[in-house]
């Protein structure tokens, strides 16, 4: 029986590639960090981590028997779907327009991974967490996929361990509970409040972990 109590971090996910070098000059190009390239006679491991990830990826020379390009819906995680998409398409990545998923009929997307749902062209009307997507592969064809999430549902996350990968995510957030402040000040009569910090937080440790958010 496995131990609840035991941590189990998913760290690594293996990508099969045709080209080894083809592979590691477009990730790179990604700006993601290298953290190994371990060469020898019939083997050859290599290591990249997206910014603010936990969890890495590894291909190489004799590392997987999986067929070149079979793997299809990596996601990653984004706090800002546009802001994402046009910084790969600035690392010269092409990156499909940001759609969203209406109805429950697959349409014969060629991406039958998106989870065959009706894909509508556009961000979520209501810019809804977990709602909007882009999509692109690496030169093997490889499918990732961006998602915009910028409130978890609940029990997703442990209030009591709010992180933030980067500057960016955190600046997002602080945006959102600006924008929320802003509104819970009108409903107190316009007065300024003087303990907004305490709310700010309040605000941005509830947004995380999928719980009811201050009024």
């Amino acid at each position: 029986m496995t131990n609840a109590g035991v941590d189990m971090k998913l760290e690594i996910v293996v990508i099969p590639v045709s080209d080894v070098d083809r592979a590691k000059e477009f990730y790179s190009s990604l700006g993601w960090r290298l953290d190994a390239d371990y060469p020898a006679d019939d083997f050859r491991v290599i290591q990249f981590t997206p910014p603010g990830s936990g969890c890495s990826v590894i291909f190489g020379k004799n590392v997987t028997a999986a067929a070149p390009g079979s793997v299809k819906g990596l996601y990653l995680i984004v706090s800002d779907i546009e802001a994402a998409r046009t910084e790969l398409i600035g690392h010269g990545v092409k990156v499909s327009e940001t759609f969203h998923h209406a109805g429950d009929t697959y349409t014969g997307s060629d991406e039958p991974y998106l989870f065959g749902s009706v894909r509508v062209s556009g961000l979520d009307p209501e810019r809804g967490t977990y709602r909007s997507f882009a999509s692109f592969s690496d030169p093997d064809g490889n499918g990732w996929l961006l998602q915009e999430i910028t409130a978890r549902l609940p029990g997703r996350v442990d209030a009591d361990n709010t992180l933030f990968n980067s500057s960016s995510e955190l600046a997002a957030a602080l945006r959102r509970a600006a924008t929320a402040h802003g509104e819970h000040e009108k409903r107190e009569g316009g007065k300024h409040d003087e303990n907004w910090p305490d709310w700010y937080a309040e605000y941005i440790v509830r947004e995380q972990a999928g719980k009811e958010l201050p009024l």
